[in-house]
């Protein structure tokens, strides 16, 4: 499913497999998460938006085929190809362990060639071996989904009450983290959305309601998965003194103007991007841990449109999975 036009709907196109290049290998796709970072490439939300791209980076597959100069992986064997889909290893960053700020990145289903497809190239280095243990389909949002709600639930730091805004992919699989690691879930949703208050409420949320409502309690920190920038102030006047706000998204509505009593008391303001195969190892060893249950709704590689639409209406719950 190949974006032909910017705003456009996606467009089916037939062609060969494509061949592994050196340090590639080649992944057989058994299952691709729909990640809202697709919705901002289709809309031309990111920066330089790039037709002809096949969308797609919560990747699950099994090699089919490998480059040269590729170790560490069999044929067959099973593996997750995430977001960031190479670095430069030279830059300033990538020197110091930050490669998920480097300057010469390549981004799977954005600058390369993504998972809503039968079968997907990867950098080697930059994919992650699987174990045989559980299903692809509940598997796939955890390259994205999980890994990016992992990076930002670590920026939140050591917190007891955490509010979570926008319960959707992400905020479920983290909201599970943060039960397990023994904190306090409060879940933020659409003004007057009992059926995902009650999706919050059922994975361990000690509180659930809308994102114009505001808990008892204080919160020790937030973090922001909807893209929603009006939320930054609701956020900020939610946690205590010396609290911190993440925003965990790569593309969000403008912050309006707010009182810098919001942010006074030493609140803090944060973002993350993108990803580092740190957090990806860390986040796949724990998951299994942790007994992360996905909700995923299943959709046919062919029904991409209509997935991307119902995530865009907030139509099911969890994470929506392409299987081809």
């Amino acid at each position: 499913m190949r974006l032909e036009r910017v705003g456009a709907p996606l467009v089916w196109v037939e062609r060969p497999d494509p061949a592994p290049g050196r340090g590639e290998i080649r992944v057989r796709v058994a299952a691709c998460g729909v990640c809202r970072t697709d919705l901002h490439v289709i809309d031309g939300a990111l920066p330089e938006p790039r037709t002809g791209i096949v969308p797609g980076h919560e990747i699950v597959g099994r090699v089919d085929a490998i480059g040269a100069g590729v170790e560490g992986f069999a044929l067959g064997a099973r593996v997750g190809i995430p977001w960031l889909g190479s670095t430069c290893g030279t830059c300033a960053y990538c020197t110091v362990g930050r490669e998920n700020l480097c300057d010469r990145p390549t981004f799977t289903g954005y600058t390369r060639d993504g998972g809503y497809a039968t079968v997907a190239i990867a950098d080697a280095r930059y994919a992650f071996a699987l174990a045989q243990s559980g299903g692809d389909a509940e598997i796939a949002p955890w390259l994205c989904a999980g890994l990016i709600g992992w990076r930002a639930l670590a920026a939140a730091a050591d917190c007891r009450r955490i509010g979570l805004y926008g319960f959707g992919a992400s905020a479920h699989i983290v909201a599970q983290v943060a039960k397990w690691q023994r904190r306090e879930v409060y879940a933020f949703t659409r003004p007057g959305d009992r059926a995902t208050q009650r999706f919050a409420l059922d994975l361990g949320a000690v509180w659930a309601g809308g994102s114009d409502e505001r808990p008892a309690e204080p919160l020790d920190a937030a973090i922001l998965f909807a893209p929603v920038g009006a939320l930054v102030p609701a956020a900020l006047a939610a946690v205590r003194k010396g609290g911190r706000v993440v925003c965990a998204g790569i593309h969000m509505s403008d912050v309006p103007s707010f009182p810098y009593r919001l942010l006074w008391e030493e609140r803090e303001l944060v973002t993350v991007a993108n990803l580092t195969r740190r957090d990806g190892v860390e986040f796949l060893a724990l998951a299994p841990r942790v007994g992360i249950v996905t909700r995923t709704t299943p959709y046919p590689l062919r029904d991409a449109n209509r997935a991307l639409a119902d995530l865009r209406a907030g139509r099911f719950e969890g994470a929506a999975v392409l299987i081809p």
